[in-house]
């Protein structure tokens, strides 16, 4: 039976480009959000502080080493770099996978999540502004993509399923909506230029009952964590996403106090409890959360995952491992964390000053439970 490789999502925001020195102010990255976050009621652990790697610079090879030895220390197979490529030859946040190729180092594995949605400024108070928007125009720019990610997925280092580079959609009705036979167009371009095929996944943005078969896709990253979150939504004390919730309190007659605004928080136990990693019509790897807050992007805006710990984290593991222990028609059998470094959603396995190595030390113990 195939190994159990863990896939993390990687995040490339962290380092300046021009495009957000224009939107957010000279120098910004992700590590600005991180920064200036603070906590919103009492006992709300903000800001975050990163460990060992600090408040880094992926443009420092030494750094890109660094995360990657550490990965393959706790466990971790390779990385899925976040790819952002939105029509018309328009990219964002390329350098670090530029430099990791043409480089060779880290000799580590990685492959790309196309990242397809368009950028808004959403979660920084800006709903209405459209900073960059995902297109899909024309088959010519279409081409330019596939021979941009050619070298990459030449590359040895580069994940393949049965030699076939594994690519995966972020956001699965978007492309088909732009151009449903986007994928297909890929897998011929993949065929033409000696690959077996693609092998294509979709993210867990998506509920996982969805016929991505039909779609074109090879295999599913699981939404069961998103599935176990969604039944909590509508509880009394909790407030629907992306809105705060505001407690009125009336004084004296014409008098009216502050206003006092709440952040929606979801108690981990609840939800880590509930996840049930289940079978469809293909391959439908399991995806674990270490963490959830999102507040230094998106102040009361945001979604926090509370009471959480290495302990439960590492429930998830054990209950994603049981699941792919009897999947022997996988062709690989790939456990997918969510994720390495988003570090402005509070989502990291990278040691913070909290939990130093602590999540990591999780998942090398139910890794190495199950060889």
């Amino acid at each position: 039976m195939k190994k159990i490789k863990p896939l993390a999502f990687y995040l490339p925001q962290y380092h300046p480009v021009p495009e957000n020195d224009e939107w957010w102010g000279k120098g910004f990255t992700e590590w600005t959000n991180v920064g200036k976050a603070k906590p919103l009621f009492e006992g709300h652990d903000q800001p975050i502080y990163p460990a060992d790697l600090g408040y880094y610079d992926l443009r420092v090879p030494e750094v890109r080493e660094q995360q990657a030895q550490m990965a393959r220390d706790y466990g971790v197979h390779g990385f899925i770099y976040y790819h952002y490529w939105f029509g018309h030859n328009k990219q964002l946040l390329e350098r670090v996978a530029n430099d990791v190729l043409k480089s060779g180092k880290p000799d580590f594995p990685f492959c790309f999540c196309w990242a397809n949605e368009t950028w808004s400024g959403i979660w920084h108070g800006l709903s209405e502004k459209i900073l960059v928007k995902q297109e899909y125009p024309n088959e010519e720019d279409l081409i330019a993509h596939f021979e941009y990610l050619l070298p990459f997925f030449r590359d040895e280092r580069y994940i393949k399923v049965d030699h076939k580079p594994v690519l995966i959609i972020y956001d699965s009705n978007h492309l088909n909506d732009g151009d449903p036979f986007y994928i297909s167009k890929f897998r011929e371009l993949a065929k033409k230029n000696g690959f077996d095929d693609l092998y294509v996944m979709a993210s867990n943005k998506l509920r996982d009952d969805i016929d991505f078969q039909s779609m074109g896709y090879d295999a599913k990253i699981s939404n069961a964590f998103q599935k176990a979150w969604a039944p909590y939504v509508q509880h009394k004390d909790y407030i629907s996403a992306y809105t705060y919730y505001k407690n009125r309190v009336k004084g004296l007659v014409g008098i009216k106090k502050k206003e006092q605004k709440k952040v929606r928080i979801q108690d981990a136990n609840m939800v880590v409890r509930d996840i049930k990693f289940e079978e469809h019509t293909i391959p439908n790897f399991p995806c674990v959360l270490p963490n959830w807050d999102n507040t230094p992007r998106s102040g009361y805006n945001g979604i926090i995952l509370g009471n959480n710990s290495p302990e439960l984290f590492e429930k998830q593991v054990e209950k994603a491992m049981s699941y792919l222990e009897d999947k022997k028609d996988y062709p690989e059998r790939f456990l997918i964390v969510k994720s390495w470094n988003e570090w402005a959603e509070g989502n990291i396995l990278e040691p913070d000053r909290k939990y130093g190595f602590a999540y990591l030390n999780a998942l090398k113990k139910i890794l190495n439970k199950h060889p």
